[in-house]
């Protein structure tokens, strides 16, 4: 238990800014992302060992202080920091591998009411952005990123970084974003390039339009000359 502590401290100091100017006290006294994993590896052993109420009860006081739910049969590996950690709920069948990071308003819920295995699965090295939603029994792949309000309902190949609503990857094997991978104001945004894209064409149409018949020119800019052609029928001199 006291590695697991100092484990935990250290994570929460190497991975928040705001950690490395204190000292390790004050980090265990005050962040409550420390304070919600202690209590849930209690729980958990209580849970595994099958003690009835206390684990719950557990899970639920460490909410009420932390504001992070997690519940108790969550598996969660070495390494997890939840930074900030207000509106973190981890669900029942969630599991989460080594080295990884939430930050606020972090979901990793189920769908439905279907019993067995009903939430995420996150493998190592992945960072979740503010707000982001991971909904049923999908897989996150190693070393993925997941941007800050994404809702991601497919599995995500490893080493993607997912954006948008519902998620999709913007880089995969290698290929990254403009920026840090943790700065999620310049992540690339799928659904607003294709808007922009549309946007572009509707202006090329209408400035065609406005040159000549609007109906074939617009007929010409989607389709090509053959079906422009084909439209105005058949030639009067017989070609």
């Amino acid at each position: 238990m006291i590695g697991e502590i100092r484990r935990d401290v250290a994570t929460a100091r190497t991975r928040d800014p705001a950690a490395r100017g204190v000292g390790s006290l004050q980090v265990l006294a005050t962040w409550p992302g420390v304070h919600a994993l202690l209590a849930h590896r209690l729980a958990n052993a209580l849970y595994r060992a099958r003690v009835p109420f206390l684990p719950l009860a557990i899970a639920a006081i460490a909410r009420s202080i932390t504001g992070i739910e997690i519940h108790p049969a969550a598996t969660i590996g070495e390494g997890f920091f939840i930074d900030h950690g207000m509106g973190v709920v981890i669900g029942q069948t969630a599991e989460i591998g080594d080295d990884v990071t939430l930050y606020q308003g972090v979901t990793l819920g189920g769908t439905g009411f279907a019993t067995g295995k009903r939430h995420p699965t996150v493998q190592d090295n992945v960072t979740i952005g503010s707000g982001a939603k991971l909904l049923g029994p999908i897989t996150v792949g190693h070393g993925s990123k997941i941007g800050a309000g994404s809702v991601v309902i497919h599995d995500v190949p490893p080493n993607s970084t997912v954006v948008g609503n519902p998620g999709h990857p913007v880089r995969i094997e290698g290929r990254r974003p403009e920026g840090p991978d943790a700065d999620w104001v310049h992540l690339p945004d799928p659904i607003a390039d294709a808007i922009k894209g549309l946007s572009q064409r509707i202006s090329a149409l209408e400035q065609q339009s406005g040159n000549g018949s609007p109906a074939a020119d617009v007929t010409e800019a989607l389709y090509g000359d053959d079906r422009v052609n084909r439209s105005r029928g058949p030639n009067p001199a017989g070609g």
